[in-house]
């Protein structure tokens, strides 16, 4: 049990790529992951300023490297498989050959009604939520089988779940959510599909998704007042699961975790993003 005050350095020796890293739960995870010893490659389209929204991969380096963490930040465009396809040969550069985690988080949260989505914003939608990480997951598996270990976590979301009904417009659910939703489905049964062909191998593979909603900045931005802290998790809380999976033993693998329940069963304390404080 870590106490109050004091730093677990599980991660110590061990390198993470991390996407969606310039702002919200990517940003969070690894920070969180830098203060208990993992360095990083960061990757997000945004090196300095979004011009909407808080958040760079600049100043999450910066929260990584005060821990004492070697973090390095990758410009890609999960979106384009020629911009992907250069993650992970840089992060090997970085890392000399050697990757032990890959976080799957950045997703291309699109909302709107399936009568008219666009095709262009379905292909984005299913090209950074399922194929980016199939890719990138593809690219790590050779090293870490190499190895005999690895740890693969998706960030996954509620919405890949059916809603129940007739009536079905209740809650906090819409029919906005239908392509999204199915993005996300998909790469729970990805996950699924490479846990079954990995299982003995070492490496684990999972997806954990928030219970609800998680307060991040682009959360905020597309529902603001609505997303409120009666359907919400903490950051922290969110990011506690993560890092489970993160450092999970070889039997857990190919599962659909969700945050909180993960949490409980494993009898974790939610900490802060330094790691030393409860949350």
């Amino acid at each position: 049990m870590v106490e109050a005050g004091e730093s677990n350095r599980r991660f110590a020796g061990r390198t993470a790529i991390v996407t969606g890293a310039s702002r919200g739960i990517g940003a969070a995870v690894a920070e969180r992951l830098a203060a208990e010893g993992c360095d990083l490659v960061l990757v997000a389209r945004t090196a300095h300023q979004h011009p909407q929204l808080p958040g760079s991969l600049k100043e999450t380096v910066e929260r990584c490297t005060r821990h004492g963490a070697r973090a390095e930040a990758v410009v890609a465009d999960l979106g384009d498989a020629e911009s992907r396809a250069r993650i992970v040969p840089r992060a090997l550069e970085v890392f000399d050959g050697r990757i032990d985690i890959l976080v799957n988080n950045a997703a291309a949260a699109l909302y709107g009604s399936l009568l008219d989505f666009p095709l262009k914003r379905r292909r984005v939608s299913f090209e950074v939520n399922v194929q980016a990480p199939i890719d990138l997951a593809q690219a790590v598996i050779p090293g870490m089988l190499g190895r005999g270990e690895g740890w693969i976590v998706n960030v996954s979301s509620v919405t890949a779940k059916n809603v129940t009904g007739p009536p079905y417009r209740k809650g906090n659910f819409t029919g906005d959510i239908g392509i999204y939703g199915a993005s996300k489905a998909a790469l729970n049964r990805v996950t699924h599909g490479f846990a079954v062909e990995l299982e003995g191998t070492g490496i684990r593979v999972n997806t954990v998704e928030p219970r609800a909603g998680v307060h991040t900045e682009g959360a905020d931005a597309l529902v603001g007042d609505t997303l409120t802290d009666a359907i919400t998790e903490s950051m922290e809380a969110m990011v506690e699961g993560v890092l489970a999976l993160c450092d999970c033993p070889a039997d857990r693998i190919g599962g659909t975790f969700v945050s909180l329940d993960l949490i409980a069963e494993l009898g974790l304390e939610v900490r802060a993003l330094d790691g030393r404080r409860l949350a």
